[in-house]
């Protein structure tokens, strides 16, 4: 099995070619550059890995929550190449990647039975996030959504992961959605507020996710902004000029 994923979620932009469960990537951090830089690093990763893209059997693509510009760059590449190919894409979650990301950089994690919250900055005070089983990162065990940081420990107090009285919340951290206050404030068990999406990740969940049969025909591929087209719109216009 040969899967080419790419990710430009957010300020990075990755490709990787996942080979018969060997995965090589090209990872860098460029959030204004992901147009020029994301084709040269397809013809790199697959130069490396001896392959053409008449070769791989699918594409995989972070299918969001993430940045409005970096999810539609990312899903117009992917699309633009299975049509070129004839291949069907895998979407994945980006904040499953994310807490994969977060437990491959951490192995120490997997000694300990907690979940990962995954939580990226939505802006206007509200993060996305979803809650994802460490030994399973590809498995979810609260659904990915967009909520103010209150909302987001409600859920996990309602859902009977933390308590409230708890010195120290038993659940895993990984994503920079971790710097607002409400959730810095749970003490997670371990925390890793820089950890960031690789395409890497997105490739390996898509194997499996591939072997469920999850892959759909690249006109069939919509991203998963968890907000809508107008929001995103009213808050560029409000965004102050740099």
């Amino acid at each position: 099995m040969k899967i080419l994923a790419i990710d430009t979620t957010s300020g990075a932009c990755s490709v990787a070619l996942y080979d018969q469960g060997e995965v090589r990537e090209a990872f860098v951090r460029a959030e204004r550059d992901h147009t020029r830089r994301l084709l040269p690093m397809v013809d790199q990763i697959l130069a490396e890995g001896q392959s053409s893209l008449s070769q791989i059997d699918a594409l995989a693509v972070s299918r969001g929550p993430g940045s409005f510009t970096g999810l539609r760059i990312a899903i117009s590449c992917v699309q633009g190449l299975a049509f070129a190919a004839d291949k069907p894409v895998v979407p994945v979650s980006s904040l499953s990647a994310l807490a994969r990301g977060a437990v491959r950089e951490n192995p120490g994690w997997l000694a300990k039975p907690l979940p990962v919250l995954a939580a990226l900055d939505a802006r206007m005070q509200e993060v996305y996030w979803g809650l994802y089983d460490a030994a399973k990162p590809g498995v979810a065990q609260i659904e990915d959504r967009v909520s103010a940081p209150d909302q987001v420990v409600s859920a996990l107090v309602t859902g009977k992961y933390i308590a409230p009285s708890e010195p120290r919340a038993p659940i895993l951290a990984a994503g920079p959605g971790w710097q607002y206050p409400p959730l810095a404030d749970l003490n997670p068990a371990q925390l890793t507020l820089d950890a960031a999406i690789h395409a890497q990740d997105i490739a390996a969940l898509a194997a499996d996710l591939w072997k469920q049969g999850a892959a759909v025909s690249a006109d069939a591929l919509e991203p998963a902004y968890l907000r809508n087209e107008i929001t995103w719109k009213k808050r560029e216009r409000i965004r102050p000029a740099k």
